[in-house]
């Protein structure tokens, strides 16, 4: 999870983030706090070794601003299983109670602030009329929100990946609920001819492009495109919602996506990509299928 030069660019809540973060960093008790959670999840020696840090009885420079930098290695090549590993300690203690979960979550928040100012700019061109500093709040307050749900930490699959996905899924609701309050009146809306699309449809469809561009389900030029079916949406909300709730792989849920589309990608084209066979991967198809149908099943039992 590489870093970048957000404070420049971004300002407003984010800058503001950063200078608490600062703080955060000075405060020795915070510093006791993180060190101690380290060495109690058996991470502390794996820390101490990617960032240099010591902790022991009589020096203790392990704290938050360590962690920050095993979650977000400068050189932008991140260690895939410490960063997943602390990321998920992170995340047991932000479902918690008290002082010690609401850290939690702030730590993770100064985690994922690149890829939130990443959202908040993709969103501030999906909808107008919301400042960046507008959908940036918005999206700090949703990536807390799931940071604190206890969710994130018990999915298989990435848990930077995971959290960022659930955080955009919430925040292109709220904007897409907004984008429908601001539209035509409903009672006006009645005694129109249903011929197009209305305000709520738009919105709904960009955010659910949204996410699935955001989760490799469709190519991200493609989030403005013309293909807007009833059945091509719900489909897209059926994978999103069957990787929120661990039905489906990340694999699985584009060997369905990418396949049933008005211009689907040829499984010998989407084999290359993920490095198998088309054989195999019409397989991994067929059984994310079954997997998708039998949950629907069971869900409306």
């Amino acid at each position: 999870m590489p870093d970048v030069q957000h404070t420049a660019l971004a300002g407003g809540i984010f800058h503001r983030l950063d200078a608490e973060w600062s703080a955060l960093c000075a405060d020795h008790a915070v510093q006791c706090a993180v060190a101690d959670w380290l060495m109690a999840d058996g991470l502390a020696d794996d820390v101490i070794a990617v960032t240099g840090a010591v902790a022991d009885a009589w020096v203790r420079t392990l704290g938050p601003a360590q962690l920050l930098a095993a979650l977000r290695p400068g050189d932008g090549r991140p260690a895939d299983e410490l960063t997943d590993a602390v990321l998920r300690a992170l995340l047991r203690r932000a479902a918690g109670h008290g002082r010690s979960a609401t850290l939690a979550a702030r730590i993770i928040v100064q985690t994922m602030i690149p890829a939130a100012v990443r959202m908040a700019r993709g969103q501030v061109r999906g909808f107008g009329g919301r400042s960046f500093d507008d959908v940036g709040h918005m999206t700090v307050a949703a990536l807390f929100e799931v940071a604190r749900s206890g969710r994130i930490h018990t999915r298989p699959g990435r848990p930077a990946a995971n959290l960022a996905l659930d955080t955009l899924r919430h925040v292109c609701r709220a904007l897409a609920t907004e984008h429908e309050e601001l539209g035509d009146d409903l009672a006006v809306a009645e005694t129109l001819a249903d011929t197009q699309p209305g305000p709520a449809d738009c919105a709904q469809a960009h955010s659910v492009h949204r996410a699935a561009a955001a989760a490799f389900l469709q190519p991200a030029d493609q989030v403005n495109d013309g293909e807007s079916s009833g059945a091509r949406l719900e489909l897209l909300e059926l994978v999103l919602e069957a990787m929120e709730n661990g039905t489906l792989s990340a694999a699985d849920a584009r060997s369905i996506a990418w396949h049933y589309t008005a211009t689907a990608l040829p499984d010998e084209t989407a084999a290359a990509r993920t490095g198998t066979t088309a054989g195999a991967w019409r397989r991994r198809r067929s059984r994310a299928v079954a997997r998708l149908s039998a949950s629907l099943q069971r869900a409306a039992a």
